[in-house]
């Protein structure tokens, strides 16, 4: 008996120890952004105050560079620059019953504040494209032109890159998608037959950073791949009950961890797996997407301004807190639009499709300045504004519905 006794001593010490091990593991790969936090706290005084306490907002960026182990073949490291075309704001209700993922286009007109570059000097204020915010001062500078345009708090930060995204599809073995014709696109390394199948880490990624090759090869039309991927990676996480498995989690959060930078409230593995916790229980289809309504800018169809005021009133949701109804995309919606139930949004095809846009209108310095704050969001031009077909790409009222999808919803739907 008594060595019996030390036996099990040994063999429970030993999977504590192992246990242990694999937490600070899983911990140390976490990188924590320090820097975000200083420069909000900077400016605290401007940043919106919340006012649901228990809802979180969550600012989700996909990063480009290709610094960081395994990113360089992904292409070369342009001066250690580094862009966010993926960003979306994810909404997870007080009640923890329902979860909403608003896409920001990267080409959106909108004021840009003064923002702190990596060589210690400021931007001025202007109004420029959306995704330059990022590329100018990183997470702090996207952050707080998020809350400028929206009014919403955000609670956290998330920045994936290449890595990290090709090492979570692998980790879940895979992610199912629906193709309506081949593909075939040099440029991102993407040859896919037409139909259902399971995409690979690193097809997955050429899945959703590819345009040219799908459709009209216009951003609207990627930003409704994204969404479509990422509601179908939600149900086969949920569905193979990854996270009640530890068998499953551990690979999972292990390459959710390895190329994940965020703020310091959210990178602990606690922290990670509480939240992750709160969201397994969502149904699916409460677990929505869409994206923002906004159409073509007035002085530039290659750019897009928000439409109002719709857009002023998604943004109230989201800081009240409010139920927001997002239908299924009708796939007769020209462009893929966004708007609400049966209108749609950006319908002309995009000329600039294919083509990377960063930067200002006429350039990185020919951009509008001066740009005067409002204490409600508006439209880049100022006034409010419906889509091209002349229908408000949004429904008025007080709880309108927007068009999008949720993770319910069939891969070849």
């Amino acid at each position: 008996m008594r060595w019996t006794a030390v036996a099990v001593s040994f063999v429970l010490l030993a999977g504590a120890a192992t246990a242990w091990w694999f937490y600070r593991k899983l911990e140390g790969n976490i990188t924590t952004d320090t820097a975000t936090a200083v420069e909000l706290r900077t400016h605290e005084k401007e940043r919106p105050v919340p006012i649901s306490l228990d809802a979180k907002n969550i600012l989700l960026m996909g990063s480009d560079s290709r610094r960081g182990e395994g990113n360089s073949k992904y292409g070369r490291d342009d001066g250690g620059s580094q862009r966010a075309d993926t960003v979306i704001l994810l909404h997870v209700a007080a009640d923890r019953q329902s979860s909403t993922s608003v896409s920001i286009p990267r080409d959106l007109m909108t004021t840009v504040p003064s923002c702190l570059r990596a060589d210690g000097t400021r931007s001025r204020e202007r109004l420029a494209q959306f995704n330059s915010a990022f590329e100018t001062g990183g997470a702090a500078c996207a952050i707080r032109t998020v809350e400028l345009m929206t009014g919403v708090r955000i609670n956290h930060h998330l920045v994936v890159d290449f890595r990290g995204f090709t090492d979570m599809v692998e980790a879940v073995d895979g992610v199912e998608v629906c193709l309506k014709e081949p593909v075939d696109d040099p440029d991102a390394q993407l040859v896919l037959p037409a139909g259902r199948q399971t995409l690979d880490g690193e097809d997955a990624l050429g899945y959703v950073r590819a345009r040219k090759s799908f459709g009209n090869g216009s951003d609207t039309e990627r930003m409704d791949r994204q969404q479509q991927f990422l509601g179908s990676l939600v149900k086969k996480v949920q569905s193979d009950g990854v996270l009640l498995n530890p068998g499953k989690l551990v690979p999972v959060l292990n390459a959710a961890t390895k190329s994940l930078t965020t703020d310091p409230g959210l990178d602990s593995l606690k922290e990670l797996y509480d939240l992750t916790r709160s969201l397994r229980n969502i149904p699916t289809e409460n677990v929505q997407f869409l994206t923002v309504p906004r159409q073509p800018w007035a002085m530039d169809r290659n750019r897009d301004e928000l439409v109002q005021p719709q857009a002023s009133e998604l943004f109230r949701q989201l800081r009240e807190d409010s139920p927001i109804t997002v239908s299924a995309r009708d796939s007769g919606t020209a462009d893929g639009g966004t708007g609400p139930s049966g209108s749609p949004t950006g319908g002309a095809p995009d000329p600039m499709a294919g083509t990377e846009r960063t930067g200002t209108p006429g350039g990185p310095s020919g951009s509008p300045s001066g740009t005067p704050r409002s204490s409600a969001p508006a439209s880049p031009s100022g006034s409010p504004s419906t889509s091209p077909s002349g229908s408000p790409s949004g429904a008025s009222g007080s709880n309108p519905g927007y068009t999008g999808t949720n993770a319910a919803v069939g891969v070849c739907d």
